[in-house]
């Protein structure tokens, strides 16, 4: 049982937006509203959001706050033979992180380039060893966070990082009124365009997008619910979150749209908006090199929080179900991840790593990236809203309640379906770029999440039941 708790309300807030505001809301989202229509995509996503992120929220953060552990101790509650599925989740959940990493090492990279006045791209940054260099940085910073504890580390971090963050989204958005498209850009964005709705690969990426980007149904909720004071509302601060996440979002695009437009570029997809299309508008723009310093600021602190709530849910794993501390269980999950993530950093490298001629942070990203998500949300749904069926949840998602149990575990299936056979256009993944839509992703996917199911199968026993669920219906 997790012992640690938020310091406040404010600190337990800014946590959580911090893990739901990273990569997902600032480049994946200008990117997907580019490959979707722009403003026919806010229909949907804004459904998306509230329909089906809100529930999700406050279910996982209800569970965590009933049960006080982690989750794969909150299936063990359950049930032994649910263990196997905390460790599904927990293995998607390490290795996203272990290339979401190399992702916020490129960001780190770009940042200090531009600051230095060095300007990189893309091509010349991945030929160097600069991208190994810079996620060994990422991966030691987010270790080095998390091993000071929920309140030193984390909580200090989210209250230093998350005002930056949007500060600096603001500032940006206010310079982008003064670019010469920001009329355009405003109109690409808010227009919706209703004849397009009809598209199931619109409302795909829209509930794909809002899945990931507001971090639900992959346990990171679950364990910061842990942390949290009994009488915090947890329907006001999952609409909070979910505002936050959104607002966050939309500026971001505010800020994109107007700087792609002005100088003659695509709205472009996933790494390469973020890494080749804007870095060539602010290598010709006024103020471009304190734009893109700013902007790549911006991109690392969201990034490095994201990154900070995924380690979180391993130690916290590792903490309860072991009698590691806290700060030897940071350095074997970071150490763990460091390792996994090796050959995704070398595959933007001198070295090329690649398999059949995909570069393997491409592949993990298309089968653990875009599959892991949902199968490990509807395992959260199925385990503590079918079988365990706790009432203090149940009260705690009221009239919401149904969604969770009944139009979620529908949505996932479907888009996950729609996804899988090529129907709809990328609805989970990060890096949305070159996405190949081939059922072998789905497969690669479940056979990795798959060797997590065995291990927690084979030492289910030998996980302490949490008082917390003596009496599941109380």
């Amino acid at each position: 049982m997790s012992t640690a708790r938020w310091s406040s309300r404010f600190g337990f807030i800014l946590a959580t937006v911090g893990a739901a505001v990273g990569l997902g809301n600032i480049w994946r989202f200008s990117a997907v509203v580019g490959q979707n229509g722009g403003g026919a995509y806010l229909v949907p996503y804004l459904i998306a959001a509230f329909v089906c992120a809100v529930p999700m929220l406050v279910l996982e953060l209800a569970v965590g706050r009933r049960l006080r552990t982690d989750v794969v101790s909150a299936f063990r509650s359950v049930g032994t033979t649910y263990t196997a599925l905390g460790w599904l989740i927990l293995g998607g959940v390490l290795l996203i992180l272990s290339y979401y990493l190399v992702l916020t090492g490129w960001v780190l990279g770009f940042f200090l380039s531009w600051l230095a006045g060095s300007q990189t791209t893309f091509v010349p940054f991945s030929a160097s060893w600069l991208p190994v260099a810079y996620f060994v940085v990422a991966t030691a910073v987010t270790g080095g966070v998390v091993s000071m504890g929920v309140r030193g580390g984390i909580e200090r971090m989210s209250k230093v990082v998350m005002p930056t963050v949007f500060l600096l989204l603001v500032a940006l958005a206010l310079y982008a009124v003064t670019l010469s498209e920001w009329n355009q850009a405003v109109a690409f964005l808010f227009t919706p365009e209703f004849s397009v709705l009809t598209n199931l690969g619109i409302w795909s990426a829209a509930f794909g997008q809002v899945f990931f980007s507001m971090s639900v149904g992959q346990g990171i909720m679950l364990t910061y619910g842990s942390y949290v004071a009994e009488e915090t509302n947890l329907f006001n601060a999952s609409f909070v979150i979910t505002v936050a996440d959104i607002g966050a979002a939309v500026v971001a695009g505010l800020v994109i749209f107007p700087i792609v437009f002005s100088f003659g570029l695509q709205p472009t997809l996933g790494t390469e908006l973020a890494f080749t299309t804007l870095p060539t508008a602010f290598a010709t723009m006024q103020f471009g090199r304190v734009t893109a310093v700013a902007f790549f600021g911006l991109l690392f602190f969201a990034a490095l929080s994201s990154s900070v709530a995924l380690l979180e849910v391993g130690v916290a794993a590792a903490e309860n179900t072991t009698r590691l501390s806290r700060q030897r269980a940071t350095l074997l999950l970071t150490g763990g991840v460091f390792v996994a993530g090796i050959p995704s950093a070398l595959s933007y490298s001198p070295v090329d790593l690649a398999v059949a001629g995909r570069p393997v942070l491409n592949l993990v990203d298309e089968s653990v990236g875009t599959f892991a998500l949902p199968i490990s949300a509807l395992c959260l749904v199925f385990v503590f809203v079918w079988v365990a069926d706790l009432e203090t949840v149940r009260e705690e998602l009221g009239r919401l309640y149904p969604l969770a149990r009944y139009l979620i575990p529908v949505v996932l299936v479907v888009v996950t379906a729609a996804r899988t056979v090529g129907i709809a256009r990328p609805a989970w993944r990060l890096a949305v770029a070159q996405a190949r839509n081939r059922p072998l992703g789905l497969l690669v996917a479940v056979a990795l999440l798959l060797v997590f199911a065995a291990l927690g199968w084979v030492v289910r026993n030998q996980i302490a039941v949490s008082p917390r669920l003596r009496n599941r219906r109380r």
